[in-house]
């Protein structure tokens, strides 16, 4: 089976997660993150830069957990309503600095 390629728009939000994601991880570092999550730490750094933009939902539901986000938050940051990514990416910002 082939995979459509994804859209321009599926990509931004897989910018957007990744984008989340790093300010999230905050002072952690990618390789402890990603082993607490049970992912490679090449995963993880593909997410975060957006190169894996449809990550499986149990890699992103583990990371949820590890950082302690809830997938509501994820799910927000994913969508094209530009007000709702910026809800999302301030309670990034506000969990990285606790």
């Amino acid at each position: 089976m082939v995979r459509s390629p994804l859209t321009p728009q599926q990509l931004a939000a897989g910018k957007r997660l990744g984008a989340y994601l790093r300010a999230a991880r905050g002072e952690r570092t990618l390789a402890d993150v990603a082993q607490a999550a049970g992912i490679s730490p090449e995963t993880l750094r593909k997410i975060e830069t957006g190169r894996l933009a449809t990550p499986a939902f149990t890699t992103v539901a583990a990371l949820a957990t590890v950082l302690d986000i809830a997938l509501d938050d994820l799910g927000r940051i994913c969508l094209a309503d530009p007000s709702l990514q910026a809800t999302a990416q301030g309670l990034a910002l506000s969990s990285a600095r606790e």
